[in-house]
Formats: C-alpha cells, structure tokens, sequence
C-alpha cells in the first residue's frame, strides 16, 4: 500500500463521502480505517466512504464488468460495508465526471445492490435508476422514548423501515438505532425514516441510517419512503399504469423520487464536489494498524 492517499470530499444533499480513487483495487481498507477517515473530529469526516475501483479489478464486481466500468465499493462511517447508498451514487458519478473519466449523459455503476443506471444532466443534476423496491410481508414496528408505530417494511437493495409520524421531533435524538420488531425482520439491521405530510405527494422525513447513526440524507430511504407513501395514498404505478412522482425533503435537500409502472424507480437530485487533498503519511501509518 502506498503511504499517500489522494481523496476527495463530495455530498449529495449534504449525504457526505470520503472518495478514495482506487481504479487497480490496489489500497487496503479495513474497517477500522474507513472509520477513522469518517471520524469528523479526527479524520476526514463523512457519513460513508466512496472507494472507487473498475468493477474488472474487483473480486465482488468482475461479473459486472461488462455492464459496468466502474465499481462503488461503499463502506459506512463505521467501516462496515453496505448494499447501496443512492446519494452516494450520485457523487461517485460526479467524482468520474470531476476526474474527466466520463462525459455528460450516461453511465452505468456496479453495486453490491446491482447495476445502477445513472443520467448526469446539462443543469447539473443526476438521475439514478434505483431499481425495484421490495416489499416484504409481515408486520414491523419501530420504537423511540416509549411511543411506537407501524412501519411500512421497504427493501431497496438495502433494509427499511419507513414510519409516518405527526412530528418530525418524535423521532428523538437518533443517536442509537431506534428499537424494532420482530427482529427476525432485519437480521442484519435496518435504516429507520420517520415521516410527515407537507402536501399532496410531498413528504419530509429524518433518517436513521444503519452504521452512520442520523444523517442528512439517505437516496434509498427516499425512494422507500415514496414508495410507502404510494401505498398508503392508495397509489401503485403498476395499477394505475401511470408515473407516480414523489418530492422528498430531507434536512439536506430536496429529492425528486419517481416510480414507474414497471416498478422502476429514479431518484433525481445534486451531487457536489467540495474538496480534494492528500491523506497525511503519519496519520496513516496510525490509522491503517
């Protein structure tokens, strides 16, 4: 491994990654790095890590190479390794376009959620295919400080657990995962959102995001959250054959949520990149043991 890192700091709605630019595969990252480079106080500072590897040079991703170049090995804040994260698309798209490695237009990623079919538009924003939203049977509750609701259980290539709420503020601190049931539901953990009403097919909510604790975005638990929305209005695209578009603000941005009659769903939305540095050599050396 090299004792110098290049990286760059990007967010999508304030979602903020750590990109570490890899194309060979060729850099270690335990879990115990990627947490020290998403600690805030001593480290970079992010909500996750954008490790980004050709999906050829990848043990994960080479089944996908022919689909897609590219490979977004994502990693949450506390090393652990996840599915998906769709605001974390939108900036590992914005990073290839940053470094001259792709154009305007389209563009194909790798996941461990799958293929993800990516537009990057003339007036900046970025349009994700976020796939087919699950919806697994069973009931689920989520709890906070004594009160419960319901949650609509919603898989995005990732776990969620959607509840709507009559107050953003009952959702509570979010410090912690908020308790569920059963927990034979999410075995692996889950990300809570809890939501309001601001209009006719417009919603706002807060996140818990598993391994990241609250975070100012999360692109898939948007797109779960349109989706329960749907329901609960009454409002399935592969009924109606008909579009159903959904706005979601989150505490940093708005997002634009779409789900198609063919079960579909595109999130559109910005993708920034703020910073770009070299990780510290004696730094590394601590961080990496």
């Amino acid at each position: 491994m090299s004792t110098r890192i290049a990286f760059l700091k990007g967010h999508g709605t304030e979602n903020d990654f750590v990109i570490v630019p890899d194309p060979e595969n060729a850099i270690d990252l335990p879990p115990a790095a990627v947490a020290a480079l998403c600690d805030r106080r001593a480290g970079i500072g992010g909500d996750g890590l954008l490790h980004v590897v050709r999906s050829a040079a990848h043990p994960e991703a080479k089944d996908m190479a022919a689909e897609a170049e590219w490979f977004m090995d994502y990693r949450n804040g506390d090393g652990s390794i996840a599915e998906m994260c769709g605001n974390g698309v939108r900036v590992f798209a914005r990073y290839l376009q940053h470094a001259g490695l792709i154009p305007e237009g389209d563009l194909a990623v790798a996941t461990r959620g799958g293929v993800k079919s990516v537009h990057l538009a003339k007036d900046g924003d970025i349009t994700v295919g976020m796939g087919k939203a699950r919806l697994p049977e069973g009931e689920v509750t989520v709890s906070v400080d004594g009160r419960s609701w319901p949650a609509r259980n919603v898989n995005m290539g990732n776990p969620h657990a959607v509840a709507f709420v009559d107050d953003l503020a009952h959702a509570g601190a979010l410090y912690a995962p908020p308790p569920f049931s059963p927990a034979s539901a999410y075995p692996d953990g889950v990300n809570v959102e809890f939501v309001v009403d601001r209009g006719p097919q417009h919603v706002a909510l807060r996140v818990h995001e598993r391994g990241s604790g609250e975070t100012r975005s999360c692109g898939t638990g948007a797109c779960a959250v349109a989706v329960a929305a749907a329901r609960r209005d009454g409002v399935d695209p592969a009924v109606t054959g008909t579009p159903a578009t959904y706005i979601v603000d989150l505490p940093g941005g708005r997002l634009v949520i779409t789900e198609r009659p063919d079960g579909e769903i595109e999130m559109t939305g910005p993708a920034v990149i703020v910073a770009t540095g070299e990780i510290d050599s004696e730094w590394l050396e601590t961080a990496f043991r």
